[in-house]
């Protein structure tokens, strides 16, 4: 790791008082891996029967671990969508509260997709996820995570925040906003981050958080969460904007995280000036404390009564008859009233939430592209409804075939002609055209090993 910034230490033992010593200590040692377990895709104990990453857990993340092992992002699993690597600090904004089953989250800066998936694997069938990155590069990786963890009910949007707030107004049980900052809590593991860190650009930070955070508020069901998270210490991009946007918004409270997340962080703050008396309920996740690197968490809830919103009637839409006759002839079963048109491509996704035309990177399962008279599949529609498929390649982790797959090969199969989902230990991994007892490869070309 490079040199602090002078400015930054002084700012650190201001903050920490005797505990310095030991935070300079732990921002010297080595940045903490870890995974979670994907487990849209595989149960937690189905994975555990085959776990080669490692099996320590991580205490407040039921489905997480330390990771012991090189290179995982080249392993057949991880092509499979059965983990995502992640850091363990980070992890523990998503486990702040209790999450329902059935409720639609928004994430406003959600790539590369970490805490997003994360929410993801907490909701049931009926729950929606709406993932958004204003940057478009960026918004294309949280998308392709989207995709390769075979998420369903997710959405991907790319726009800023005002444009959410107007597009999705009292739309969501909880938002969490995983806000841009100076990233003082990843110096330890990304040595840009210490050079782009000036005292100028952590107000900058600041101002521009708490323009998020009002929008965020707009997005908010009566009786809703935020979740207002960064990956800083400074107090003017945590607690300060915390004060601020309560002292405006007396219809929001700030309440206790879980209890897990609780022993394993320190209390907020309260600075001079500081006008919320509970600021001691947000969290502060520190490399000296805990193994990971730095967060700030606080729960944001909205203490406005409930109101009953009338659920939107939607116009089915008249599907061409070639979808319907291909998703009858591949998979087993499926919800014909989940299949709909979204700015001209068949999808996979709820009637029960609206997404205006036009407004999604990626709505739903793409399930592909319709040619003439049949329907070219989507790798999305593989990763996702992979485990309702009619034929199945089944290999293993440690078999040639899927080196081979995995490479764009074609690979020998005794499976029936037709298009079947290629999968790992039983995890979808692709997809494939089986003729005559030869398997095309339909492993996109951008994912494939060299």
């Amino acid at each position: 790791m490079k040199e602090l910034p002078l400015e930054f230490t002084e700012r650190m033992k201001k903050l920490l008082g005797d505990e310095y010593e030991a935070f300079e200590k732990a921002m010297h040692e080595s940045a903490v891996k870890a995974y979670r377990v994907n487990t849209d895709k595989i149960s937690l104990q189905d994975f555990e029967k085959i776990n080669p990453f490692g099996k320590k857990k991580i205490p407040y993340v039921e489905t997480g671990y330390y990771l012991e092992y090189d290179k995982a992002g080249n392993h057949p699993y991880h092509h499979a969508g059965m983990i995502y690597v992640q850091d363990p600090g980070a992890m523990a904004t998503a486990e702040c509260i209790e999450i329902g089953p059935d409720w639609y989250i928004l994430d406003t800066c959600s790539a590369p997709g970490g805490k997003s998936t994360q929410l993801k694997n907490k909701l049931g069938e009926n729950g929606v996820l709406v993932s958004n990155e204003i940057i478009a590069s960026r918004c294309k990786i949280l998308t392709g995570n989207v995709e390769r963890l075979g998420l369903k009910n997710t959405v991907t949007t790319c726009m800023d925040t005002k444009r959410l707030a107007k597009t999705f107004p009292k739309a969501f049980d909880l938002v969490m906003v995983d806000a841009p900052c100076s990233g003082e809590g990843m110096f330890r593991k990304d040595d840009v981050a210490i050079d782009e860190w000036s005292e100028d650009n952590v107000k900058m930070c600041a101002r521009r958080q708490a323009e998020i955070l009002e929008n965020a508020a707009v997005c908010v069901k009566n009786g809703g969460y935020i979740v207002y998270a960064t990956c800083t210490y400074s107090l003017e991009e945590n607690e300060m904007v915390i004060d601020e946007f309560l002292a405006n918004h007396p219809d929001f409270e700030i309440v206790p995280a879980k209890e897990t997340v609780r022993l394993a962080t320190t209390d907020g703050i309260k600075f001079d000036g500081c006008r919320c008396e509970n600021i001691h309920f947000a969290r502060r996740f520190y490399p000296h404390k805990s193994k990971g690197e730095g967060q700030f968490m606080a729960v944001l809830h909205s203490t406005a009564p409930e109101e009953y919103l009338k659920p939107v009637q939607y116009k089915p839409e008249k599907q061409d008859k070639a979808v319907f006759d291909f998703l009858d002839g591949v998979l087993t079963d499926y919800k014909k009233e989940n299949v709909k048109l979204y700015n001209g491509s068949p999808v996979y996704f709820t009637p029960d939430f609206d997404v205006p035309k036009g407004t999604a990177f990626c709505c739903g399962v793409t399930i592909g592209e319709i040619k003439k008279n049949y329907i070219l599949p989507h790798h999305q529609f593989f990763m996702a409804l992979g485990d309702k498929f009619r034929r199945k390649i089944e290999l293993t982790a440690d078999s040639e075939e899927i080196k081979k797959y995995l490479h764009g090969e074609e690979i020998s199969v005794e499976c029936e002609n037709g298009w079947a989902v290629v999968t790992v230990d039983g995890c979808a991994v692709g997809g494939a055209k089986v003729s005559n007892g030869t398997a095309k490869n339909h492993y996109p070309k951008g994912l494939r090993t060299k």
